[in-house]
């Protein structure tokens, strides 16, 4: 069943998903050579916390901490640990908060120093992929078109979507009705209505689209060892243009 969110249950929603954005703006002059991600996993947890949130992903399901941190090969759900980062790494970090028993939940991918022209195009098809699934969101269409859309741009550039993990509906859970696939068609294709809420987040690969996930129980890596990329935001179908209730990453990245 796909819940439909009042305009006050939106705002409670973006009030989540800004708290996950200033985590983003915290931690990002941290992503450098020489920190661990279980620092980066530390202070996240503060900031959460000092919002009156609660971190959305620790306890969930097992997950032992606070973000997920993935680097260069792995697509999601790495667990922070003692791991240092290096010059050339690219880093998604995908952090979840509720607030008011709302939540929010956004990934970004960054890097530390240098990475070849190969990889800067994987990152920017991936976040240019996410707005075009974005862009699909309207009322009246439906939930394929933002699938296609996110598909196409990423073959389009010669890159692979992910096909075992995918966006979700949030809310009241932080996995709600229905799965957002980055590929079309999807098993369910609803029609999009005014108070839906969907996390879209591709995660794109610069080879193959096959993943593997390790014996943590967690963390999914390409298979193939080439790397892959991840963002997402939280988007409200509206009446007309869709609402992104995450911070953009303009905003994220202007210290405040």
């Amino acid at each position: 069943m796909i819940a439909l969110r009042t305009e006050k249950e939106l705002d409670l929603m973006e009030a989540a998903s800004r708290i996950v954005g200033l985590v983003h703006r915290t931690i990002k002059p941290l992503v450098r050579a020489g920190v661990t991600t279980a620092e980066l996993d530390r202070v996240a947890e503060e900031v959460i916390r000092s919002h009156g949130a609660e971190p959305a992903f620790k306890g969930y399901h097992g997950y032992p901490a606070t973000i997920c941190i993935s680097i260069n090969e792995q697509v999601v759900h790495g667990i922070p640990g003692n791991r240092v980062l290096e010059p050339g790494d690219i880093v998604s970090i995908d952090i979840g908060a509720k607030l008011a028993g709302y939540y929010g939940d956004q990934a970004i991918t960054r890097t530390v120093g240098k990475i070849s022209e190969a990889e800067e195009k994987l990152l920017k098809v991936t976040r240019e992929s996410l707005f075009k699934g974005i862009e699909a969101a309207r009322p009246g269409d439906r939930l394929s078109d933002i699938c296609t859309a996110v598909q196409d741009w990423v073959e389009q550039h010669n890159f692979s979507v992910v096909r075992q993990f995918v966006g979700h509906g949030i809310g009241r859970k932080l996995h709600e009705d229905p799965a957002v696939p980055n590929y079309s068609p999807p098993d369910r294709n609803p029609r999009l209505r005014k108070g839906m809420v969907l996390a879209i987040e591709p995660m794109v690969n610069m080879g193959k689209p096959e993943v593997v996930v390790a014996k943590d129980g967690w963390t999914a890596s390409a298979e193939d060892g080439l790397p892959s990329a991840h963002f997402e935001h939280v988007v409200g179908i509206t009446d007309g243009d869709p609402r992104v209730l995450t911070m953009m990453e303009e905003e994220i990245d202007t210290p405040g």
